[in-house]
C-alpha cells in the first residue's frame, strides 16, 4: 500500500487571462497533459478568451470587471483549494512558458524538498530577455525585494511557480497588480516555507513587451511597500 507521502498529488494549474484569445487554446492544450485540472480565470476580457476557454474540459471563472493578474491568481487559488488541490501551479496565458517544464517545477514539492518552487530565467536555461526588463526592471525588482522585504532570489518577477496546498492556504494575494510577485515572495519568506528555484524557459513575444508595462511593474512594486 502506498504511503501518504507517495500518494499521487492532485495538481491544479491556475491560468489568469486577459484578452488572450490568440493563445489561450494552445496554452490549455499544452498544459493539459501535465496537470489534473486547469483553472482559467478570465479577467473581464473584451475579446473571445472566455468563450474559447469554455470549449475545453476546464474550469473557467470570470471577473465582471478587470482587476489585474494578482486578483485573478487569488480567485484561481481559492477555487483550487476549495476543490481539493494538493499542488497549485501558476502559469501565464500568453504562451511565454513551456508547459512540459511544469513537471520540473512541481518535482521538488512532490519529493518533499520544497513547499514553494519558483521558475527562474537565470538558472541554466537561456531566455532572450528584453533589454529593458533585464537591465532595468529586474534589477529594480531585486533591489526592492532585498531592501524592503529581505528577499534575495535570482528571478524577482517570475509568474511560473508552484506551491503545496499548505502554503497556498497561508498566502492570500492582496496585490491585484504585478506587485503580487513580491507579495508572494514576502509571504513565503515570512512563513518560513522551504523554497527552491528551478530553471525555466521564457519565450518573449514583441506584443507583450511594451515599455509602459515595465513602468507599471515598477510602480506596483514601489506602491506595494506603502500598503504592506
Amino acid at each position: 500500500m502506498e504511503s501518504k507521502n507517495k500518494k499521487k498529488k492532485k495538481v491544479f494549474c491556475v491560468i489568469p487571462a486577459f484578452n488572450e484569445a490568440g493563445t489561450i487554446e494552445k496554452v490549455i492544450q499544452d498544459v493539459k497533459p501535465y496537470v489534473e485540472k486547469i483553472v482559467v480565470v478570465d479577467d473581464a476580457s473584451t475579446d473571445k478568451t472566455y468563450d474559447l476557454a469554455k470549449k475545453y474540459n476546464v474550469a473557467v471563472l470570470r471577473h465582471v470587471i478587470n482587476r489585474d493578474q494578482g486578483a485573478a491568481l487569488q480567485t484561481g487559488n481559492q477555487y483550487a483549494l476549495k476543490n481539493g488541490a494538493d499542488i497549485i501551479v501558476h502559469f501565464d496565458a500568453d504562451n511565454q512558458f513551456v508547459a512540459s517544464e511544469i513537471k520540473n517545477v512541481i518535482e521538488p514539492i512532490i519529493n518533499n524538498e520544497a513547499d514553494v518552487v519558483f521558475g527562474s530565467r537565470f538558472l541554466g536555461i537561456k531566455s532572450k530577455i528584453p533589454f529593458f526588463k533585464k537591465n532595468i526592471i529586474f534589477p529594480i525588482a531585486r533591489l526592492v525585494n532585498k531592501l524592503f522585504f529581505g528577499i534575495n532570489l535570482k528571478d524577482p518577477q517570475s509568474g511560473f511557480r508552484a506551491m503545496r496546498r499548505e502554503a497556498a492556504e497561508r498566502i492570500e494575494i492582496k496585490q491585484d497588480g504585478k506587485a503580487h510577485c513580491s507579495e508572494v515572495l514576502y509571504k513565503v519568506f515570512k512563513n518560513k516555507f522551504r523554497i527552491k528555484e528551478v530553471p525555466i524557459t521564457v519565450i518573449y513575444h514583441d506584443f507583450g513587451q511594451k515599455f509602459s508595462g515595465g513602468i507599471k511593474i515598477v510602480k506596483d512594486l514601489l506602491f506595494s511597500k506603502l500598503i504592506n
